[in-house]
């Protein structure tokens, strides 16, 4: 069996009309190699003069791993990064001990509008690295190695795959592509990618041994075996996976990590950053100062 199991998404209204398609954490399946979180956004048409826009909020203990289709967003964080990430583009932030940011319209397409499309992912940091500095990493397009297998156009977002490398680090073995089809075509996604695998159908229905993971669907893939994927003309995918977490992770909100303590340690801190303007673990976001997102219940 090719297929150990097929994710459907489940639609999340994050407010201001954006909405998403969650795929992992799912209930029966919570990671995929370090990839713990998983969301497809768009596509979205804004018109000029309406926006999305993500108010400052907290993270720790993962790196968010943000790749667009289309349209751009401005990040901004209280390391003081300040810039706006376009299609074919990676921004890797790593939370480690503790970073706030906000994701927002740029001015340009904010006056004139735009088609947002893209993956937002959370990648868990091993324990060791759970505490680390926070940091930010801006890895322009063409940073990124580009290549054709098969007929298959594919950009390596993250790790070792098919004899390329991509520049984006991670502190364990991790595997990130996007492939994109311009016309029917097949090929082979060796075992030897890394030891967890998914695909997941961004656009058109794809075919993993001759069954069938329609637009949305998350395909995990049985461990130790090559499978034979098919592609229709136009279709866009992306396989991500790596080796497997050194521990489970908890979760809550926008805190990841192997201990229990730290997250309600990091949700007490940031009850005390909105009320009082930052805190050491979260500082104020530079340009960005008002209205960060609370604490939920």
């Amino acid at each position: 069996m090719s297929i150990t199991r097929i994710i459907e998404p489940r639609t999340r209204d994050l407010g201001h009309g954006f909405v998403v398609r969650r795929v992992l954490p799912f209930h029966a399946h919570r990671a995929v190699g370090p990839f713990v979180f998983f969301d497809h956004f768009g596509p979205v048409d804004y018109a000029p003069g309406s926006s999305f826009d993500v108010r400052p909020h907290p993270h720790i203990g993962l790196s968010t791993v943000t790749y667009l289709f289309d349209g751009a967003i401005r990040h901004r964080d209280s390391l003081g990064t300040d810039l706006v990430i376009e299609p074919g583009a990676v921004n890797w932030m790593t939370a480690g001990r503790g970073i706030v940011h906000s994701e927002r319209t740029p001015e340009p397409q904010r006056a004139n509008g735009q088609t947002l499309h893209g993956l937002q992912t959370w990648v868990a940091l091993p324990r060791d690295d759970e505490d680390c500095a926070p940091a930010f990493d801006h890895h322009p397009a063409d940073s990124l190695p580009a290549f054709e297998l098969d007929g298959v156009r594919m950009k390596l977002l993250a790790g070792t795959a098919w004899g390329h490398v991509s520049p984006v680090s991670f502190p364990t073995p991790i595997l990130y592509v996007a492939l994109e089809a311009d016309r029917a075509a097949r090929l082979t996604v060796p075992a030897g990618l890394a030891t967890e695998r998914a695909v997941y159908a961004v656009t058109g229905t794809l075919e993993i041994d001759g069954r069938a993971v329609d637009e949305t669907q998350m395909a995990v893939l049985a461990s130790g075996k090559d499978v034979s994927l098919a592609l229709p003309a136009g279709a866009k995918a992306v396989i991500c996976g790596g080796a497997p977490l050194d521990s489970p992770r908890k979760m809550d909100w926008n805190f990841v990590s192997s201990d229990p303590d730290k997250i309600a340690a990091a949700r007490a801190d940031w009850t005390r950053a909105v009320e009082s303007g930052g805190t050491k673990q979260f500082p104020l976001v530079p340009g960005d100062e008002t209205d960060w997102i609370p604490l939920p219940d």
